[in-house]
């Protein structure tokens, strides 16, 4: 009859014990598990290993931050800061640069100010030349000088729309030929929920942040043919060393009641979100404005 094969030859086969067969199916069960739970950064962004970023404003607070979430994802840092005279910034620009180097990337770092074009383009080009390439561009580096603007000085003004918007303009004008030329990239703006709603004593601070998210919306448009992804993020009140030595503790207590998670923010946050938006997971994605203020603006 069909299906039946010629009768098996040789020692008898021991017969398999039913407890054998529960154990092995729990053991391969546990293993499964035990990969699902672990987390798998680089499976999500695995695109990322060996691209080159540029931070600006990279040595503290959601500067450093970003800089620090691409290179655990294998991205190349460059990143700039302001010498402000003293050596505190340089020493935390140090320690910075050490930090990106732990997580086994090439690190490139320099004062650089973002109001002086010259000093942005000598910038991405030499970051472009140590570090072989440029795909990534966050536009970080900012200022705020707080005041009532009848008491606020040209200086006062000037200082923050130069650093804040025409800094950012810089480094967008520097890095366009590059995307252009080679078809991609991914830049990323760090407005400010005062940008979408200021509040009393931040009309330079404001007027530069709402004018960085008009400057994506123009540079999303303008750059998109050339398969370049422009966002911003507006922060809201982030736990940084600036936040802290310059808010009156008043101020920030009433921006953690009006949050509807009841909390102020960490830099990580903040870096987590501009990760994204430079993953192939946003692909299609520009020209956003993404809010992360635990729902300061609702």
């Amino acid at each position: 009859m069909r299906g039946r094969g010629p009768k098996p030859t040789g020692a008898p086969t021991a017969p398999i014990e039913t407890d054998e067969i529960v154990d092995e199916a729990l053991e391969q069960l546990l293993v499964e598990v035990v990969r699902e739970t672990q987390p798998q950064p680089q499976r999500i962004y695995g695109e990322f290993r060996g691209m080159v970023a540029i931070v600006t404003g990279g040595a503290t607070g959601i500067g450093r931050a970003t800089a620090l979430e691409l290179a655990r994802q294998g991205v190349h840092v460059a990143f700039n800061y302001l010498d402000d005279g003293d050596g505190r910034t340089c020493e935390e620009a140090e320690r910075t640069a050490q930090e990106l180097r732990q997580l086994e990337v090439s690190v490139f770092h320099r004062s650089c100010d973002v109001r002086d074009p010259r000093a942005v383009d000598a910038f991405v080009r030499d970051a472009r030349q140590v570090l072989g390439g440029l795909q990534i561009l966050v536009n970080n580096a900012g200022i705020a000088r707080d005041r009532a603007l009848w008491r606020m000085t040209d200086d006062q003004w000037r200082d923050v729309l130069e650093t804040n918007l025409t800094g950012a303009f810089h480094m967008i004008r520097a890095a366009a030929p590059i995307f252009r030329a080679q078809q991609f990239g991914k830049i990323v703006n760090i407005s400010s929920i005062h940008g979408l709603r200021s509040e009393f004593g931040l009309a330079n601070y404001a007027a530069s942040k709402a004018g960085l998210i008009g400057l994506t919306r123009s540079a999303a448009v303008e750059l998109g043919p050339s398969n370049v992804n422009v966002n911003a993020v507006a922060p809201g009140y982030i736990r940084t060393t600036r936040l802290a030595e310059g808010v009156p503790a008043e101020v920030l207590d009433r921006a953690r009641e009006r949050t509807v998670l009841s909390r102020l923010g960490d830099p990580r946050d903040v870096a987590h979100v501009v990760v994204f938006l430079c993953s192939e997971l946003a692909r299609h994605i520009t020209g956003a404005v993404i809010p992360v203020d635990g729902g300061h603006l609702l």
